[in-house]
């Protein structure tokens, strides 16, 4: 029984660490691992050497901190094009932008959290920043809102339970009820907003991406600074998110 018990608890310790390195972009050293992970610094170095003798991790010598690989990079990569995330969504988010002139941005359901996926920089000199790969909380974005909106009835429930509801923005909502009214309107009229709620100063809307089935892979947004834009400007770009959420809709791969 132990002998079956060891294998999956090694495999366990190594995915964490990998998450871990995947993480820190910038590296991380073995005694922040161990510190991070759980993992003792004896057992965290033999795993992690292991990684990067994969590829998946590489070890930078100079600093003594551990990096994402390039074969995480590739394996990175090859899910994105599965998932139709780079190769069918870019040139559908591109023209939401040209349109726009702000940012579009792509994100999916990742347990209580959303997770960017892809990003459209806008042209304009001020403008949203976003990175994939990091997640989003779901109560103050309107991503998440519309993700929420949009679940299966059971997850919904769940997560309108679960949420924190950290406050991040001056607008953040931090009640329950509030909350689940916010969601349910979202539903009701096809998009959610969120008005200087995650970040100050920051202002987006998002509608749903729908499989063909009817339940939700994705939310696309727009999002603008709030000197730039009132959040009357950003519902008048809901007709045009709608329509590429459409398509995406039809290109996008089943998940």
């Amino acid at each position: 029984m132990h002998t079956n018990d060891v294998p999956a608890d090694v495999v366990g310790r190594a995915v964490r660490l990998l998450v871990l390195v995947g993480g820190h972009p910038h590296g991380i050293t073995l005694s922040e691992l161990a510190r991070e992970s759980g993992v003792p610094v004896s057992t965290s170095h033999r795993l992690v050497n292991a990684l990067c003798r994969e590829g998946l991790v590489e070890f930078e010598s100079s600093g003594k901190r551990y990096k994402p690989g390039l074969r995480l990079f590739q394996l990175g990569q090859r899910a994105g094009q599965a998932y139709g995330f780079a190769g069918t969504a870019l040139p559908v988010m591109q023209e939401v932008t040209r349109a726009t002139q702000e940012a579009t941005l792509m994100s999916v359901l990742d347990g209580t959290r959303h997770l960017y996926v892809h990003y459209v920089d806008g042209p304009l000199t001020v403008g949203v920043r976003s990175e994939p790969g990091r997640h989003g909380p779901l109560h103050c974005t309107s991503m998440g809102k519309v993700l929420m909106a949009f679940a299966a009835q059971d997850v919904r429930a769940d997560l309108l339970d679960r949420v924190e509801l950290t406050p991040y923005g001056p607008n953040s909502i931090t009640d329950r009820e509030v909350l689940r009214e916010d969601v349910r309107l979202a539903a009701e009229r096809g998009y959610a907003t969120a008005d200087e709620e995650h970040h100050q100063g920051l202002r987006a809307v998002a509608v749903p991406i729908l499989r063909p089935d009817g339940g939700v892979f994705a939310a696309l947004s727009t999002a603008a600074p709030a000197f730039r834009r009132t959040m009357d400007d950003l519902v008048t770009m809901v007709p045009l998110l709608r329509s590429a959420a459409a398509e995406l809709s039809a290109r996008l791969p089943p998940r």
